[in-house]
């Protein structure tokens, strides 16, 4: 007999992917990339959490096989976008995980679950992200191609010998300009503290996450707060990612 696509089936090519299929799994857990990221960067948590956890990660539109789509410049619209894709998948508890831009973004989407669709997550990690109160705004996004450039190189997390090559970087630069309009420019008018316990991770050298700002997060929930310091930098979870992905595991 063949089976009826659902709507999660449908959906998934477009804004979330399952790399790794888990029908039994007990819980879900959607990853938000950083700017200029991919879906494609969770590909080894999807592999690590099955099939006790099914791992769905987001696409947003401009990269990859998405490239011929606009991007989209700022975190509200993100989270609305999102908010609709995840129609099909809220059948079983969702975990969001969410790294620089896209701590932001899953904190604009757990909002909009928790107001619009009366699900909670069962928890945000916000990895390497300051609190949405504590705006960052530095204004890279609006500087030329050669300080963005300088700027994603001082942090890490994106091959050198990829910005190194003008064909790639004349693809990369205008996906890395738009996500970092988005979170640079994000202010939360729309959430400011949620219901469910906020998980914050961090790298101990990482210049864009001070710990003060860091423990801001505690303001945004209700429930629980954790943080937790790992060593290394803005991308420690690429270095650290056995431990994280533990760490993940064990919360989840």
């Amino acid at each position: 007999m063949a089976t009826v696509p659902t709507t999660a089936d449908t959906d998934c090519g477009l804004w979330i992917r399952r790399f790794q299929p888990s029908p039994d799994a007990r819980a879900r857990l959607l990853c938000l990339p950083h700017a200029g990221g991919s879906a494609s960067f969770f590909l080894p948590v999807a592999h690590a959490l099955a099939p006790d956890v099914e791992v769905l990660a987001v696409q947003y539109p401009g990269r990859q096989d998405r490239r011929g789509e606009d991007c989209v410049d700022n975190v509200p619209e993100l989270a609305d976008r999102l908010l609709e894709a995840l129609a099909g998948w809220l059948d079983r508890p969702l975990a969001l995980f969410g790294h620089s831009m896209g701590a932001l973004v899953g904190f604009e989407l757990a909002g909009l679950m928790e107001r619009e669709a009366n699900v909670k997550p069962t928890v945000l990690f916000a990895s390497g992200r300051r609190a949405p109160s504590c705006a960052d705004d530095e204004g890279v996004h609006l500087r030329g191609d050669e300080q963005i450039i300088d700027e994603m190189q001082r942090l890490g997390g994106t091959d050198a010998r990829i910005l190194d090559d003008p064909e790639m970087r004349a693809l990369i630069l205008p996906v890395l300009r738009a996500d970092l309009k988005a979170a640079e420019t994000y202010r939360p008018a729309r959430t400011h503290r949620l219901g469910c316990p906020i998980e914050v991770l961090i790298g101990d050298a990482d210049p864009r996450t001070p710990l003060p700002e860091t423990r801001a997060w505690r303001e945004h929930t209700s429930g629980e707060f954790g943080l937790t310091v790992f060593p290394g930098g803005h991308f420690f979870l690429a270095d650290r990612a056995t431990e994280v992905i533990r760490h993940v595991a064990d919360r989840l």
